[in-house]
């Protein structure tokens, strides 16, 4: 079954302290975006990847990451819409006609270990399921507040409640459903998985890896280098 890659790089770095894409900002010396790219490019189960960036980031994107690294599985470089939903839906909209998989996932994650990668898809294949979406079981303890006066209104049962990570696999039908939902439901999206759910589909958590961190903040920069500077000595953070 073939697989695609949609790679979600929109956005700008606020919480970074800057007003450009955190994207294309370098990770020792190499662009976050190459990273991402870069995991996904190699692996044979993988036939084309889109992107999806702001539209004044296009031509940079094409000629500084997928032209100079060399990434031979790029189809296209869409861009990218108001919200993450519809840059997604305009990515989709690119596939070639023999893709029956789509995995979603964040530009600012370069650090997802892509042996998981195999895992995720025999999971989805075994289990008659519509999509699997990596993520780690919360530890702390949740609670829910009220908006603005922070009054706490309930503590959910935290043996209950994963916090997802991306990539999330689905296979292409139900990603599409899930895309066909009115404009008010895409602007509430924080995630695919959101989308498949809500048009009915069957969706299972498996375990991602506390190393595919999503680059948010400055401190995430550095805990980054970290898990890089361990991988080359060969370790990694379990």
């Amino acid at each position: 079954m073939g697989l695609a890659i949609i790679i979600a790089a929109g956005g700008v770095g606020s919480r970074m302290g800057q007003n450009s894409s955190k994207q294309l900002m370098e990770l020792a010396d190499v662009p976050v975006l190459a990273r991402t790219i870069g995991i996904f490019d190699p692996l044979d189960a993988v036939e084309e990847i889109v992107i999806a960036i702001d539209q004044k980031d296009i031509l940079h994107c094409r000629m500084e990451v997928v032209d100079k690294y060399g990434f031979s599985k790029v189809k296209a470089v869409v861009p990218g819409g108001a919200n993450r939903a519809l840059s997604v839906k305009a990515a989709l909209g690119m596939l070639g006609d023999g893709i029956d998989l789509v995995g979603v996932h964040d530009g600012a994650r370069p650090l997802f270990p892509a042996s998981l990668l195999e895992a995720g898809l025999r999971e989805l294949d075994d289990a008659g399921l519509d999509g699997v979406v990596f993520a780690l079981p919360v530890t702390d303890t949740v609670k829910e507040a009220e908006a603005g006066s922070g009054l706490i209104t309930g503590t959910p049962d935290r043996s209950r409640l994963w916090a997802a990570q991306t990539p999330q696999i689905f296979r292409r039908e139900a990603l599409e459903k899930g895309y066909a939902a009115k404009a008010a439901e895409l602007e509430k999206a924080t995630d695919d998985s959101y989308l498949v759910e809500r048009a009915g589909g069957r969706v299972k958590v498996i375990a991602g890896s506390r190393e595919n961190i999503k680059l948010t903040e400055p401190l995430d920069v550095l805990f980054a280098e970290e898990i890089l500077q361990r991988r080359e000595l060969g370790g990694h953070i379990t």
